[in-house]
């Protein structure tokens, strides 16, 4: 995930970003280009606050103090100092470091807004952020120090103190050195802030949205994991395809949970062992049970409701991209105006809903996961998946695991944004702590991941124990695709072994999306 030069610059504008851009940016290095339209769009902008900097009236981040200092009065001589002084307070963030990935979407997002030419910041300060992003120069940031409200302060800021030439960053190879020196290596000046400039580049809601973007496309691919988990503990517990056919599907057109039906459906597709259950061999319909239980029958309405609840997100996100996020900001007709564009409620919000999605999306996958290792519930598998039930514990522990995971992704989905802790002497006295939920949702996302990739390492075992192993497999075609793949870095059922390091090579397959290619190879065509 480090520097890319595989792909031409992302060009950035006066115009929106797009998803798929900003996460090949922060995550996977790609390099940035300010455009022409938007370096004049700065110049006209910067015009603006220049002209206000000798006027009598008192304007905020150009000539008064911040938040609650708003009413103090800096004369033109301390205005610099003024600058630099907000930035150095400001940067004040403690605890763990937060993913590069993470400070390289706060950085492009700050970026953006400043390309819009709505902030009144020099051009030099944004082509100052673009260098740092292209030499792949990363702040460190702790993990607290944003309530979500007047912009990501401290996160923000310390970027901004990384601009100046002061505090830490890591550079392309990891390691931790001092800002000045990095940006020596790298051919960067640092800058010195003028008017409003400090101000500009901290009041945004770029860190909780770039988390929001990057939890958007991680969820994306494990949602499609989901249903692959579906379809393979389906098929293990000699399930019905039946309830997933689009007739039925129809009758309440979610558009989420219609795609997520169509993809176990085919997933599913000419099944031997679907087709053993429904058939004898005179063709006489066997098939003993009347309805699946709920975590098998009902899987694409729980998956579907969470593809809307994404959907939703990724609405938030795409408007996010396209605005200018700033306090004053510079109107098109030239005015300097204070808002409250920079409150994350939006933002704060579609995170918290998108935690309440992946906590019961994993609760669903445990709950399958648990039929598999129940004699009463499994349809004639060993107890727990055991070699030798009583001898080995086969998958008991796995399940613990899963469970574990998934009370805490239960107490993760309460909502970061219902608090609000004033701030500021009650000037910022309602916070949206969409950077918290943020954080929380980043660490949900790698829960269900480790969820989903013990439910598919559970179910293949199942499946091996049934047919005998990929070499008499009686699964679909794309299900034994992935048992394939699965095959190739855990071996198949056996006496109990070390388990952690399965489950661990599982995760890597569920998150590098090695998994889901195998089974849209199979298919032909990429799942919904």
């Amino acid at each position: 995930m480090r520097h890319s030069t595989t792909f031409p610059p992302v060009p950035l504008g006066t115009g929106p970003l797009h998803l798929e851009q900003v996460v090949s940016i922060a995550r996977h290095g790609r390099r940035v280009e300010l455009t022409p339209d938007a370096l004049e769009a700065m110049t006209a902008s910067r015009l603006v606050i220049d002209a206000l900097v000798d006027d009598d009236t008192p304007h905020y981040g150009v000539s008064t103090g911040f938040g609650a200092l708003a009413t103090k009065h800096i004369p033109l001589d301390q205005r610099t100092q003024l600058q630099r002084s907000l930035i150095r307070s400001h940067a004040a963030s403690s605890g763990a470091e937060v993913d590069r990935e993470v400070v390289r979407g706060l950085m492009l997002g700050r970026l953006s807004t400043m390309a819009t030419g709505r902030t009144g910041v020099r051009c030099v300060v944004a082509e100052t952020y673009a260098a740092m992003l292209n030499a792949d120069i990363t702040p460190v940031v702790g993990e607290y120090g944003s309530l979500g409200c007047s912009g990501d302060l401290a996160p923000l800021s310390h970027v901004a103190l990384a601009l100046m030439g002061e505090g830490y960053v890591r550079t392309g190879d990891g390691e931790p050195v001092p800002a000045a020196e990095a940006m020596e290596t790298a051919g960067i000046a640092p800058v010195e802030l003028r008017e409003k400039e400090g101000l500009a580049l901290i009041n945004g809601t770029d860190g909780m949205l770039g988390m929001l973007v990057l939890a958007s496309a991680d969820l994306h691919l494990l949602l499609k994991t989901a249903d692959l988990a579906a379809a393979m503990s389906v098929e293990g517990l000699l399930g019905t395809d039946a309830v997933f056919g689009a007739d039925l599907h129809a009758l309440r057109p979610h558009p989420g949970q219609r795609d997520s039906a169509a993809n176990i459906r085919a997933l599913l597709q000419d099944s031997p062992l679907i087709l053993q259950e429904l058939t004898s061999e005179t063709g006489r319909h066997r098939f003993t049970r009347v309805q699946d239980a709920y975590s098998l029958r009902c899987a694409p309405q729980v998956h579907g409701a969470a593809r809307a609840t994404l959907a939703h997100a990724r609405s938030v996100a795409q408007i996010e991209l396209g605005s200018a996020i700033d306090n004053p900001v510079i109107t098109r007709d030239g005015r300097i105006e204070s808002n409250g564009n920079f409150h994350g409620a939006p933002v704060g919000y579609v995170l918290d809903f998108l935690a309440i999605a992946v906590a019961d999306v994993a609760s669903m996958s445990e709950r399958r996961t648990d039929r598999f290792l129940d004699t009463a519930r499994s349809h004639g598998l060993n107890a727990f998946l055991a070699h030798d039930p009583g001898v080995d514990s086969g998958h008991m522990i796995a399940q613990y695991t899963q469970a574990g995971i998934v009370s805490e992704l239960k107490r993760l989905a309460n909502p970061a944004s219902v608090d609000s802790i004033p701030s500021s002497a009650m000037q910022e006295d309602h916070v949206s702590m969409g950077w918290a939920a943020g954080l929380k949702l980043r660490r949900a996302l790698d829960g269900l991941t480790r969820v989903l990739a013990i439910e598919i390492l559970t179910a293949a075992r199942a499946l091996d124990m049934r047919d005998g192993g990929l070499a008499t497999s009686r699964s679909s075609a794309p299900i034994r695709a992935v048992r394939a793949v699965l095959r190739g870095v855990v071996q198949g059922p056996g006496t109990d072994r070390y388990l952690a390091p399965e489950i661990e090579a599982a995760r890597v397959l569920v998150d590098n999306g090695s998994l889901v290619s195998a089974a849209e190879e199979a298919l032909g065509t990429p799942m919904d």
